[in-house]
């Protein structure tokens, strides 16, 4: 496995393999590598001949009073993980690498960036959009792999590669899921014990709106209100929004359920965002 950490070097380990006819898949990261990150990066290996995996904390995407300073980093352990998992470079730049002047131009997705999670964190989606699209410029894969968790993400980097007429094809991969149904993620680690303990509360809520759907429910404010019920029992997590979106455009789903649907939460627990999402789909459930 190569370590890289400058891009002129990404850009020369790239166009090494593209000479050699191999297709490139891409994994970006902000480290912190766990079980869900190693499902992207097979995901990305069964699919292509080199897998290339970034780690680097992106200082654009944090507001002023979030955990930028307190974001795990621990670069070697990461780098273990990646070569246990056949990785074969990682791409782990400074900020001065990314950022070496002050940024005159920004990638932004107004309509997508300013709702939901882009409503409690201003700024959050283009900081996103924008180091992800310096990324893909750098890696140029065929490939690149995005986790299902952060759906609202996701949709984001969908559109702005659609919009920019990207070579990339945007891979969106199943959320993984602690065996208490957590979503996996690298803020868990700054979960206290008692935390963690009630953090699965979230999932809990999630899967009886499902399961109220299945059982014949259509009507959105049941839906979303059980999800509420259930969350608000638990004291020590303040739910923060709960939305059905359609589950390409995220646009609003009101009265009854007809069509494709992401069901969105996002709760604080202590220090952590808890971020998750459940598909429902009538076509699937009737």
């Amino acid at each position: 496995m190569q370590t890289i950490s400058t891009p002129s070097d990404l850009r020369r380990f790239v166009s090494i393999n593209r000479q050699a006819g191999r297709s490139i898949g891409f994994v970006p990261t902000m480290g912190a590598l766990h079980h869900g990150h190693m499902a992207l990066v097979e995901r990305c290996r069964a699919d292509n001949d080199v897998t290339i995996v970034s780690v680097f904390v992106n200082p654009t995407q944090f507001g002023p009073n979030e955990d930028f300073d307190a974001y795990p980093r621990v670069l070697e352990r990461d780098l273990q993980l990646c070569r246990e998992h056949g990785v074969d470079a990682v791409f782990h730049p400074a900020v001065s690498d990314i950022y070496p002047e002050p940024l005159q131009t920004v990638v932004e997705v107004p309509g997508l960036s300013t709702i939901l999670i882009g409503e409690q964190r201003p700024g959050h989606f283009r900081g996103v959009a924008t180091v992800v699209t310096k990324l893909l410029n750098l890696a140029e894969p065929d490939r690149a792999y995005f986790g299902e968790k952060d759906f609202q993400q996701l949709t984001v980097i969908r559109r702005l590669a659609f919009d920019l007429s990207m070579r990339t094809a945007i891979i969106g991969v199943p959320t993984v899921r602690e065996p208490d149904g957590l979503a996996a993620s690298s803020r868990n680690a700054r979960l206290t014990p008692e935390e963690r303990k009630v953090a699965p509360t979230v999932y809990k809520g999630m899967l009886a709106a499902k399961e109220l759907f299945e059982s014949g429910e259509r009507d959105v404010m049941p839906l979303q209100a059980i999800v509420r019920s259930m969350i608000e029992r638990e004291p020590a997590i303040t739910l923060l929004s709960c939305d059905l979106r359609d589950i390409v455009t995220l646009g609003t789903v009101e009265g009854h359920l007809d069509r494709p649907t992401v069901l969105l939460v996002t709760a604080q627990l202590g220090s952590v965002m808890l971020i998750d999402q459940v598909e429902i789909n009538p076509a699937v459930g009737a």
